[in-house]
């Protein structure tokens, strides 16, 4: 499902004294079937697009498309009715999400809450559980118990249960160790080639976004600083540093190589890639 943000502007407290304006005069378009990153520091207004495209949130000015339902800052509960299922958010604090005592119960709520038609409950609720590696022997575990990286894959089942088009996770990384980053990113892959999910990203993370994502955005005190490929926008090192931003380490060091070693290796954005290059040039 495409969606179009134009000339989305977003006011915090409007029409009160204390209203501030986030979000001004923004447009995007986020493509069908692809990975689509919104990456800047904290406080840079990610989580107020996240809250807009997923939803929870109405623009103050400016519409949003989603296909060809329209969404405005005018209450239209029936658009609102079509959409909703078919968009799933992953927080960055998934265990403000729980209220349920186990895990099972977490995802039968979000199937039944949503109204999602499935022939074997049971057998729906514990493939979502392998989908995200988390093991169904935790299925009747209560999900504060879980680890904060359980938890995080937990709020992944409750989303992927109920077969949403579009995929929102912010912040995704931010209590991954490096496995489940690894785990994370395999799951967002399949979700893209073989369930053909849109999938969006909201993060500081450059290294997970700059190996994951088709296109990117550069977002910054409210508004798009850079956009493009992944290439277009982690090779230039001066714009992510002045947006507060780290470039991703393979790029780093395929620079360093060039100013310290003369060797032109060439952009990389897998690290197998990048090793087989460095044991050819070494070699």
């Amino acid at each position: 499902m495409e969606i179009k943000l134009k000339n989305i502007e977003y006011t915090k407290n409007n029409h009160t004294t204390i209203s501030k304006t986030i979000i001004k005069n923004l447009n995007v378009t986020i493509k069908e079937r692809q990975i689509t990153s919104f990456v800047g520091p904290n406080g840079s207004g990610k989580s107020t697009i996240a809250k807009l495209i997923s939803l929870l949130d109405l623009p103050t000015k400016g519409e949003i498309k989603f296909q060809d339902i329209y969404i405005t800052n005018k209450l239209n509960k029936e658009n609102l009715k079509k959409l909703r299922p078919q968009i799933g958010i992953v927080y960055q604090n998934p265990q403000n999400q729980f209220f349920c005592d186990t895990v099972k119960k977490e995802i039968e709520f979000a199937i039944n809450n949503l109204n999602y038609q499935t022939k074997d409950k049971e057998k729906r609720i514990k493939d979502s559980l392998k989908l995200v590696g988390l093991n169904p022997k935790y299925i009747d575990t209560n999900p504060n118990n879980l680890s904060k990286g359980q938890q995080w894959k937990l709020s992944l089942a409750i989303t992927l249960s109920v077969n949403p088009k579009i995929l929102i996770l912010d912040e995704p990384t931010l209590e991954l160790d490096s496995n489940n980053k690894k785990q994370l990113i395999k799951i967002i892959k399949m979700m893209k080639l073989r369930y053909n999910k849109t999938i969006i990203i909201f993060s500081k993370d450059t290294d997970f976004v700059h190996e994951i994502s088709d296109y990117v955005y550069i977002f910054n005190n409210g508004k798009i600083i850079l956009e493009g490929d992944k290439y277009e926008v982690f090779t230039n090192i001066q714009i992510l540093k002045q947006n507060k931003l780290t470039p991703p380490k393979i790029i780093e060091f395929v620079n360093l190589v060039e100013k310290q070693k003369n060797v032109k290796i060439g952009y990389r954005d897998d690290i197998n890639d990048l090793m087989k290059d460095v044991y050819r040039y070494v070699r």
